[in-house]
């Protein structure tokens, strides 16, 4: 028998945790946690009756790494499909419903366009096919090479709201190849942004098993139910309030530092996996494997909260829910109608999510939490024209440094903190500051890092 130390008990941590008992059962399994609980950026409250997430709220059924974890635990029977995900935006002039065939908000063409830009907006799309081939040589900030391709329009309504709801980052400064990898693989042969588009939509197309399968899915008691099934059936020694220190290397494997500062303990282990935010990975690493800690310094997060909001139940006409770009001076920068969009939550409540935050952005989030309720709720029924705009109930959720930005070089500095990391035998990291900050993303990195540390 041997010991895995797992630093993080977020879902990386615990998918991580849950694979390493599945191939090596007898083994010994400890995981690290810093905080007074386990899940990470997955937590769910009780909101009117209802299991309620405040992290992620929905997974990529395309991505099959997070629906296959559930059903190997047994929950597949509780996975849930949107009863509609139809979305709009939210632009200075009105809303719009948000434009199909596009990739993460880059069209493909310029049909369909109308209203949600100007005509000469739509005219700067048409007009790519006359520009000069496209050449592409490395990196790119997502915002630089769309706004002279496609022009600002793009960006700041289409694109900047989808890259917004997921990175909570900024389209001029997050990493082309990053945050959006089957469209920059597809830019070398194709020459244009549209083109690229296109391909990139009709790859994704072909790949996928059954086209008529959801995007996305739930977990009908919520997202943030799986941590603790998977500390149930991983049956790892789960230590909360627990930091890891230090990390050193010995003859046998390594000793990790870990506990109250001032009086640590000591932990032996053969195997480590990091799977704690890059500035403390950086730290723990830092006498191991010296090569990682810049690169990962070099990758800065984003703060946010998300306010979950009960209304008396009512009609609204906002489909699953609205993107609100920067260009309308709005406090929130997205609406989740939930009991529209998810057949479980509907009946007795409106239940409504928003989220706050930007990368250096961090002043919207400086006022307590009766204060950003309130601006929140505000917000939410003008947007929603709702009739009867007094909640029954809020709850607000902050996640300080909780989104990883993957600015222009990300892929490099990836690279050499895996290059550094796998020199060390018995030593893997893995997490959303890598190769995507997504469920099935983590859970795929995690898995990837236990094959390579069996």
């Amino acid at each position: 028998m041997s010991r895995l130390v797992v630093v993080g008990a977020g879902i990386t941590g615990l998918a991580a945790a849950f694979e390493w008992r599945q191939r090596r059962p007898d083994d010994e399994i400890v995981v690290l946690e810093a905080g007074d609980r386990v899940g990470g950026k997955l937590d769910r409250v009780e909101l009117a009756g209802h299991w309620y997430d405040t992290g992620p709220e929905a997974m990529l059924a395309r991505v099959p790494e997070a629906v296959r974890l559930v059903e190997r635990l047994g929950l597949a029977d509780r996975l849930v499909a949107p009863a509609t995900t139809q979305a709009a935006v939210v632009l200075p002039d009105g809303r719009h419903p948000l434009p199909a065939g596009t990739v993460l908000g880059v069209p493909a063409s310029a049909d369909g366009l109308e209203g949600i830009l100007t005509p000469d907006g739509v005219a700067r799309v048409a007009a790519e096919a006359q520009l000069p081939p496209l050449t592409w040589d490395g990196d790119v900030a997502v915002g630089a090479l769309l706004r002279e391709r496609l022009g600002d329009e793009v960006v700041d309504r289409l694109v900047e709201p989808l890259l917004g709801g997921v990175y909570a980052g900024r389209a001029d400064e997050l990493s082309l190849v990053a945050t959006m990898p089957q469209l920059a693989a597809q830019l070398p042969a194709a020459g244009s942004v549209l083109g690229a588009a296109a391909a990139a939509r009709d790859a994704g197309a072909r790949s996928r098993f059954d086209p008529d399968a959801p995007v996305f899915v739930t977990v009908a008691d919520g997202i943030g139910s799986l941590p603790a099934a998977l500390v149930a059936a991983s049956r790892a020694d789960v230590r909360l309030r627990c930091p890891a220190h230090g990390l050193t290397r010995t003859a046998a494997g390594f000793e990790l530092s870990v506990g109250r500062a001032n009086a640590p303990e000591r932990l032996t282990a053969d195997a480590v996996l990091v799977t704690a935010p890059a500035p403390k990975a950086a730290r723990l690493l830092a006498s191991v494997a010296p090569g990682a800690v810049e690169p990962l310094q070099g990758i800065p997060y984003a703060s946010m909260a998300v306010v979950a909001m009960a209304f008396p139940d009512q009609e609204v006409a906002a489909g699953s829910g609205l993107l609100v770009p920067p260009v309308t001076g709005r406090l929130v920068k997205g609406v989740t109608v939930s009991s529209r969009k998810w057949p479980h939550l509907a009946g007795g409540h409106l239940l409504v999510r928003s989220s706050v935050g930007r990368f250096r952005a961090e002043h919207e989030l400086q006022r307590d939490d009766d204060d950003l309720a309130a601006a929140v709720v505000a917000d939410v029924a003008d947007l929603l024209g709702l009739s009867r705009p007094e909640p029954v109930a809020t709850r607000v959720v902050r996640w300080g440094g909780g989104l990883p930005q993957y600015l222009v070089g990300h892929q490099g500095r990836v690279d050499a903190v895996r290059e550094a990391v796998s020199a060390v035998p018995g030593l893997a990291i893995a997490g959303a500051a890598f190769r995507g900050v997504g469920v099935p993303a983590c859970i795929r990195d995690a898995q990837h890092a236990v094959d390579a540390l069996l």
